[in-house]
């Protein structure tokens, strides 16, 4: 049972998303200045803030399993500092393949010095809008089999597509996936009322 104070400040983070949402599409002209309230209503009334993303690969073992796991990923209304947090894992546009998603942690954002164990590389400042992310698996070869920013460099923070807030492994595995304080308290409300785990499990590839 979802508490009332709950329910108010998941409205209230799906009438920020319907905003920004519906303000984006009419600034590159997908919607017309009419049609903009009446989305806006849409999506608070029929659209979620979450959608399911399978994702598979050793890199983020053990938080997403090695075989594959089935994660609930939280749409986010825009993307900066304010809205995604050191900490957080995140799915993101895959720098080297266009049309796939990575799922990675956020470790690091514009104004971060960023000093590597390898004396061959000089130190550097993520510039704006920029961040770094790494592959939670530690047993993996940092740059050979990772596939994190110490392959393939900086992220700019618009790749970044939603944070993960619940890792379903198999039927009997599964619960909230630990993100920064930030990202998980303005998660909560998400996950109280978003979160199905038998629809999770049913859509589940293992």
């Amino acid at each position: 049972m979802v508490s009332l104070p709950t329910w108010f400040r998941y409205m209230a983070h799906k009438l920020e998303y319907s905003v920004t949402l519906s303000w984006k599409h009419y600034k590159i002209g997908q919607i017309t200045e009419r049609d903009v309230g009446d989305t806006i209503w849409r999506n608070v009334f029929q659209g979620k803030l979450t959608y399911l993303h399978w994702n598979r690969g050793e890199e983020m073992a053990p938080t997403v399993a090695a075989q594959g796991g089935t994660l609930l990923v939280r749409k986010l209304p825009y993307v900066d500092p304010t809205n995604v947090f050191v900490g957080d894992i995140v799915v993101m546009k895959d720098p080297e393949k266009a049309d796939d998603c990575l799922v990675r942690r956020l470790v690091a954002v514009e104004g971060y010095e960023m000093v590597s164990n390898d004396e061959k590389d000089e130190p550097f400042v993520l510039q704006k809008d920029e961040c770094w992310v790494l592959s939670d698996n530690e047993s993996l070869k940092p740059k050979q089999e990772a596939r994190d920013s110490r392959t393939f460099g900086p992220v700019c923070l618009a790749d970044i597509v939603g944070r993960v807030i619940y890792s379903l492994r198999t039927a009997v595995d599964h619960g909230p996936v630990q993100n920064s304080r930030f990202g998980m308290y303005k998660d909560s409300p998400v996950l109280a009322v978003e979160l199905d785990v038998d629809e999770m499990a049913k859509n589940h590839k293992a």
